[in-house]
Parts: structure tokens; C-alpha cells; sequence
């Protein structure tokens, strides 16, 4: 991909970091979801070193996922995460000692996963594109989640054609696994949602509700609904496994591609941060 941003050969200037938005499956969590998992197998204890630097300069850490809030708490509490954006961006928890405090990014009409199933909307998806996507098990509270693979565009403008205008497909990002019954080259997380809703939207939330400025706030990423928070923060860094699934699609301005994957990448990443 031409143009591209590259750690460790230049870094960006981020005089006054205050804050982190990490994704975790896929960057900040190696290969099965481990901190220590490293990209080529073994262990890598980067990842880790890293999230101590970020606390001891007293830096927020804020997660984001495509899980449900229970998927991801237990992981917020053994990292020290201030807060955590569940769901792609639907939910926002504020973490306090012991205590959690929700808010939902879903605007004035409130809608929850009900509201979605019961529009159709998911059903159509299904049948519009068989053998394409299958649902996960409705263990979320907002977000509709399907796993295959059809290009969102494509299905975006299909939802909009039939009268599901309101509602949005984002791709978070490749899994490493085959679904029996899919025919489909590469499986990936896909999420259903109310137009609006994205991890963007979530980051832009939080730096208000928490008084941080764009310039003071960086993100780590990996999957297209990652690569929207760019526009909300001074830099954001793609680990180096992530660019594959762009697809050739050109990079904001503010975007760095690290020299490598997942949790090692995300380390990269932090480097780059704190350096100034």
C-alpha cells in the first residue's frame, strides 16, 4: 500500500498524552486472546510492559471491543483499564474501584437488541446474502452480531434499499477460524447497528464526558471499525496485521502502521506515544 506511515521510521507528535483508546482482540490481545501469545507463537511479554509504562505515566487506558460489557470487564479490571467501550462502540463503562457506570451511545431512541431483531433487518441480511453470514448468539444488549463475511458497503446500500436505512453493517475485523456451513474465504466479526453508533462516536463521548483534548488522545487498532476512531484522536497506529484486511483502502493522514502484530505492535505503538 503506497503512502503508508510506518513505525518505527517517523512517529507522530503527541507533546501531551493523556489518554489511550486500545482495541484489544487482535492488538492488544495476541493470538487466542492472550496477553502473552506472540504473533509467530511463543511468548512476548511486550504487550504487558507497556500497559505498566501507560500507568505509570498516568495515562488512561480505555479499551475497545466488539464483545459484550461481561466479555470484556474481567479483562478491564486485570489491566487497570479506567473505562471500556463495549459492543463497537454501543456501550461506554466507567470504571471506579469496584464500581461500573454504564452509558449508552445509542442516542434518544434508546434502541437495544430487541428493537433490531424485531425490525427484520437481520433476517433480511441473512437472506439477502445465504451462505455468506450466520448470527452469533445474542449474548449483546445492542449490537446485532453476524460472522461470515459480505463487504459492508455492499450491504449497507441493500439495507438502505429496503427501507433499514437506520441501521449500519462494520466489519471488526478477520477471525482466525473457519465457520462450517459459510462460503466464504475469510470469517469476520460483523455488527449491526444503529447509524451513529460506532467506536468513533463512543471515543468522541468519552474525551468530552472526561475533558480530553483530540490532540492529548491516541488509538491502537486493527479492523476497519478501528480505523474510524482516527478522526478522534491526534494519531492512530494499525498493527501491522490489521493492514491486510483494509483491502488497499487509503489511510487517513494520522495513521501509523507498525513494524509488527498484535500485542507487539501495540507496544510499538505505546514507544512511538510516550516518546515525547
Amino acid at each position: 500500500m503506497e503512502g503508508v506511515k510506518r513505525l518505527p521510521h517517523g512517529r507522530p507528535n503527541v507533546p501531551a498524552l493523556r489518554c489511550v483508546y486500545a482495541d484489544l482482540d487482535g492488538t492488544l490481545l495476541g493470538p487466542g486472546g492472550s496477553l502473552f501469545a506472540g504473533p509467530e507463537g511463543g511468548v512476548t511479554g511486550r504487550a504487558a510492559e507497556a500497559v505498566r509504562r501507560l500507568h505509570e505515566a498516568g495515562v488512561r487506558l480505555v479499551l475497545m471491543s466488539g464483545r459484550t460489557r461481561r466479555g470484556i470487564a474481567e479483562v478491564a479490571r486485570v489491566l487497570g483499564a479506567g473505562a471500556y467501550i463495549a459492543e463497537l462502540g454501543a456501550l461506554i463503562v466507567e470504571r471506579e474501584g469496584a464500581s461500573e457506570t454504564v452509558i449508552r451511545n445509542t442516542g434518544p431512541d434508546a434502541v437495544s437488541l430487541g428493537t433490531i431483531v424485531r425490525s427484520g433487518a437481520g433476517a433480511f441480511l441473512l437472506e439477502r446474502f445465504p451462505r455468506s453470514l450466520r448470527p452469533v448468539a445474542p449474548w449483546s444488549e445492542v449490537t446485532l452480531m453476524l460472522e461470515g463475511w459480505v463487504e459492508p458497503a455492499e450491504a449497507n446500500a441493500a439495507l438502505r434499499a429496503a427501507g433499514y436505512g437506520w441501521l449500519e453493517l462494520h466489519d471488526n475485523g478477520r477471525m482466525r477460524r473457519k465457520v462450517p456451513g459459510l462460503d466464504v474465504e475469510e470469517v469476520h466479526a460483523l455488527h449491526l447497528l444503529p447509524k451513529g453508533v460506532d467506536k468513533a462516536s463512543a471515543v468522541a463521548l468519552d474525551r468530552e464526558r472526561h475533558g480530553i483534548a483530540l490532540a492529548s488522545a491516541v488509538a491502537v487498532g486493527d479492523s476497519r471499525s478501528d480505523l474510524r476512531v482516527a478522526g478522534e484522536v491526534a494519531a492512530f497506529f494499525l498493527v501491522a496485521n490489521g493492514l491486510p484486511s483494509l483491502r488497499g483502502e487509503s489511510l487517513p493522514d494520522n495513521v501509523w502502521v507498525t513494524d509488527a502484530q498484535h500485542g507487539d505492535g501495540f507496544a510499538e505503538a505505546i514507544d512511538a506515544a510516550l516518546a515525547q
